[in-house]
């Protein structure tokens, strides 16, 4: 306990300590002070809380499973992750992929590359949240108390978790991680600042919807726009650009961290950085992560049901949505399990009355 005390505090410090610096590279915030908002928290609680604007979905989150996957007060949870042992990886965080037509520091082709590294870190955790959901369920497909169990409380940054809930749910909420930054550190949903001329220091905005066909995390990604950018980090993250960064599109002028996010409604309101500022950019931002969140999620679902079958792949997702899995998937799979009975009686019943009504006549 001593340990994970000491391993949640400095993980903390690390991130005050970015935090206390301009554009930090954590992208959409995860704590609760040094201008972050626990941006990513807010806006996963939005699109999969049952607490939010989800609660229709029969597959959204519970209370305490959201708690571990979107994090609270000063636990990171599974979204949160990357921002306490990831920090200094721009893949994790979609950063690096800058480019801007014309004489640039580097080309297309590199900035592309960048982007790939990226993409290809979330299918990663992605399948690695598939993967654990195996063990989910026993030989005659019970689910497994033991696996299911969030008390004590899943631990993604102190050591791997062996738990198959909590392993399953850090994959797919770290993959969560880097699909939300992508719309803050990314020029995809936003639009430059009308007063300025489009260069480094304003890069277009391509204005374009959620989702992203290139966070298509079950296969490769189509060919990026030529246009897209996101932004270069260094320690030193300004604009202009310095050091590594100098003449080129940087994580400060681009990003769209901070601001207030409903966490019900998913309401974006009070952007404070730069390029946040313009228009409704911080607010395109949100909504855009918000919606890549619910197709990811969906995705998701879907994974498990083409890898492990539809009844087992249902359990699963009753198993990673519920709080008490045990006894609620239990009687999830009896409903689902006599559906067909139930119906096939009743078309018996309904032939036989049929016939006897024939005869009647």
């Amino acid at each position: 306990m001593r340990r994970r005390r000491l391993t949640i505090l400095l993980g903390v410090l690390v991130v005050l300590g970015l935090a206390a610096t301009p554009g930090s590279a954590a992208g959409f915030g995860t704590i609760d002070t040094g201008g972050q908002s626990r941006e990513h928290e807010r806006l996963t609680r939005a699109a999969l809380s049952c607490a939010g604007d989800a609660r229709t979905d029969r597959d959204c989150f519970e209370p305490t499973t959201m708690d571990y996957l979107a994090g609270h007060d000063h636990e990171f949870g599974a979204v949160g992750a990357p921002d306490s042992d990831e920090l200094s990886d721009p893949g994790a965080h979609c950063d690096g992929a800058d480019y801007v037509t014309g004489p640039y520091p580097q080309t297309r082709t590199q900035a592309t590359a960048a982007l790939d590294d990226c993409l290809n870190q979330m299918r990663i955790r992605f399948g690695e949240g598939l993967d654990a959901a195996q063990r989910l369920l026993g030989p005659d497909g019970e689910v497994l108390a033991n696996e299911v169990g969030l008390d004590p409380e899943c631990r993604s940054r102190e050591e791997r978790e062996v738990r198959a809930k909590c392993a399953a749910l850090e994959g797919f909420g770290r993959a969560l991680h880097g699909v939300q930054d992508f719309y803050s550190h990314s020029n995809w949903a936003d639009e430059a600042d009308p007063t300025r001329p489009i260069g480094d220091e304003n890069p277009p905005g391509l204005d374009l919807p959620a989702p992203s066909p290139l966070l298509d995390l079950r296969g490769p990604a189509p060919d990026p726009p030529v246009d897209l950018t996101t932004g270069c980090y260094v320690a030193r993250d300004e604009v202009p650009g310095v050091g590594d960064c100098r003449l080129r599109v940087t994580h400060a002028g681009l990003n769209k961290d901070r601001g207030q996010i409903d966490p019900v409604t998913g309401a974006a309101t009070d952007p404070t950085t730069p390029r946040g500022m313009v228009g409704t950019n911080f607010a395109k931002a949100v909504s855009g992560a918000v919606t890549e969140t619910r197709r990811e999620w969906q995705d998701f679902r879907s994974e498990l049901v083409a890898r492990y079958g539809s009844e087992h792949g249902e359990r699963m997702i009753c198993a990673l949505t519920h709080d008490d899995p045990v006894n609620d998937c239990a009687r999830r799979n009896l409903a689902v399990a006599t559906a067909v009975p139930i119906g096939l009686a009743a078309v018996a019943v309904g032939a036989i009355l049929w016939i006897r009504r024939r005869r009647t006549r």
